[in-house]
Parts: C-alpha cells; structure tokens; sequence
C-alpha cells in the first residue's frame, strides 16, 4: 500500500473541518468511508434576527469548536495522533467565521505536524457523493442550492477540474426562502416552513415571475444569451412582496398558502429547468444535488421528474450531508491526499469568494 510517511494514499483518515456561516462541522472520513459527523449549529441565536449575524456566527464557532471536535475524535474512536490529515473551509464564506475555522486548523496542523489542505466549500458538497455511492461518476454535473449560493458545475475532475456554469447574480435561492418567510410572518429559517405550509396551498393559484428567463437572457443553444444559465430571485421576492401588500390594502385575508406554494413553484421551476438544459447541452448525464436547499420536497420531486424524462441519472446525498457539515471537508480532503495533491501548509488565508475552480489552495 503506497504511503507518504506514515500516511496512507489509498484510504487516508482526514480530519475535516467546517466553519464557512453558521454551522461549526467536524467530520472524519477514511477514504470513502464516513466514522463521523459532529455539527453544531448556531441557527436559534439568529432566529430574532431573521437571518444569520456573521459576528454572532464567529463566536458560535468559538465556543463550539473545542466540544465539537472532542466529541467527533471520541465517537469515531481515534485520537489526533491517528489522523493523516487536516482539511478546512478556506472559502466561499462569511470572513469572521472562515477565520475560526481555519485558525483551528493551523492550529492543530502545527501542534500535531498533519499535513493541512485548504478546500473549497462548493466543490466540498460536491465530494460529499463518495461518502454514500464511493467513486463518482463520469460526465458529472452538480446544482448546489443553499442559503448563499445557487449553482451549477460541470465536475470533469472532482480534485482538480471543476468549472461553473451558471450561478444566481443576485439573491441565492436560500436567501429568498428567509426573506419571503419574513414577508410572510412565517419566521426563520423560511426553506423548511415555506415547504411544509406550501404543501397545503395551490402552486397554480398566483403565478409569480421567473427570472432571467425570456429569451433576451436565455438565448439559444446554438448562441446562448448572457444568463442562459443564470439565476435571479430578487426580483421574485419584490413581486411576493407587492403581492402581499395588494391583498393588505384591499382589506382581504391574505393567502399565505398559496403564495408559499406560487413562491416555491417558481423558485424550483427556474432551478429545475436551468439545472437539466444545462447538464444536456454540456453533455452532463449524471447529477449530483446539494445544499441546504436540497431537503426541499418540491425541488426534490420535479427535479427527480425532469432528470428523468431527460435520461439524467440524480444522486441526492442524505439530507444531513447536504447541509454544511465536516463530513464533506474531510471526504474531499481524503480525494485530494489519494491523488497525490499537495498539502497546502500554513501560509495562506480564507477567501470569502473563494472561485469552484480552486479546490484547494496551493502551498
């Protein structure tokens, strides 16, 4: 079995560490195989404010990092000496908060003299599909929906080739579930009430605007428009908003139901549709789901169907590999000391906008 010192290449223990918004993950992974996955969320101290607080985040991450990485090693039964490798969030993210993570890490790298990998966060939920199917396929795409971001990759190389094809340009799909649940009176986080209150409304009853979706934006196959793969949800949430506000000055009762299930139906319309053009014209027939957003039943369902009719073969990790965790730092972590990659050391710093294209920074 080949080795770099005491390190095994074929099936790497790797710590992986996550700390990008408001979860604080450890994971530890050996090869493809997932030991553990300790999260702990800050999400109630965020609730009054309808959104995540990034300074509040980073002292979340303060206080939960040392329980939270004690509890991992303990439940996975090894202790820091046993680990081949460190891997962390390095970006995108919140600035404050990638900084916790990645102090920890340089921390531990230095103290225990591990090799340290610095990873992207997107391609990270993209390398969370070994943990549950192993090797990933060929001719792989990935939609990442979440509260910060809406994308899609073409992932010809997991470790070192992985490009965007299409990205919101303004509000991610995430962001514009919390701010319509405000609208709404519904609370935060919106994604997970908005689904289950849409459940008992009329998708059909209020149709609300798709963006970025006329063919001024889309183009053709053959000469794609500017945004042909491209997101846009503010303007979405502007028209909820004077929806809202129509039924308010009228007097009437108004119908959160079925705004919820109109809001949710374009939301998951534009996604779909977006996701599965973009996977046929770039010869994409795998594709792999991820984010937060991804336990959405709705987006779940139609992107299933139209996957389907289009001969796409989904792969939808467990809701609980979706969201943020340390399971996927260290699981692509793993994947780049398997290949041989570089560690990067301690020289570098967290990059909030962090481009898919860098998986991991270089030494």
């Amino acid at each position: 079995m080949p080795k770099i010192g005491s390190m095994s290449l074929s099936a790497p223990l790797v710590l992986g560490i996550e700390s990008s918004c408001d979860e604080t993950g450890v994971g530890i992974v050996r090869g493809t195989e997932l030991l553990v996955n300790a999260v702990a969320s800050s999400m109630e101290e965020h609730v009054r404010f309808g959104g995540v607080i990034p300074e509040i985040a980073s002292r979340a991450h303060l206080d939960a990092f040392v329980p939270t990485l004690s509890a991992a090693l303990e439940e996975a039964g090894v202790s820091l000496d046993d680990i081949d490798a460190i891997a962390v969030t390095s970006g995108p993210g919140l600035s404050g908060a990638l900084m916790v993570g990645v102090a920890s890490a340089k921390a531990l790298a230095l103290g225990t003299g591990k090799p340290l990998y610095a990873i992207n966060h997107l391609v990270a939920h993209v390398g969370v599909g070994i943990l549950e199917g192993g090797k990933l396929p060929e001719n792989l795409g990935a939609l990442l929906v979440s509260g910060g971001h809406t994308e899609i990759l073409q992932v010809n190389s997991l470790t070192d080739d992985v490009r965007l094809i299409g990205a919101t340009i303004d509000d991610a799909a995430g962001e514009a579930y919390d701010k319509v649940a405000r609208l709404l009176g519904l609370g935060y986080p919106g994604g997970p009430v908005i689904d289950a209150i849409a459940r008992d409304g009329d998708r059909k009853a209020i149709r609300f605007p798709r963006g970025l979706t006329m063919p001024k934006f889309i183009g053709t196959a053959e000469d794609p428009g500017k945004h042909r793969h491209d997101f846009s949800f503010s303007g979405l949430k502007t028209a909820v908003a004077r929806c809202v506000e129509q039924y308010q000055k009228r007097g009437e009762e108004v119908p959160v139901a079925d705004i919820a299930a109109g809001f949710q139906e374009a939301v998951v319309d534009v996604i779909t549709s977006k996701a599965v053009r973009a996977c046929t014209e770039h010869g994409l027939s795998n594709l792999l789901l991820g984010g937060g957003v991804a336990a959405n039943s709705r987006l779940r369902e139609l992107l299933a169907a139209r996957c389907a009719s289009a001969g796409i073969t989904l792969r939808v990790p467990p809701r609980e590999l979706c969201t943020d965790n340390g399971a996927m730092v260290a699981a692509l972590g793993a994947q780049l000391v398997a290949t041989g990659a570089a560690p990067t050391g301690l020289g570098f710093s967290t990059d909030p906008g962090q481009p898919v294209s860098m998986v991991s920074l270089v030494a």
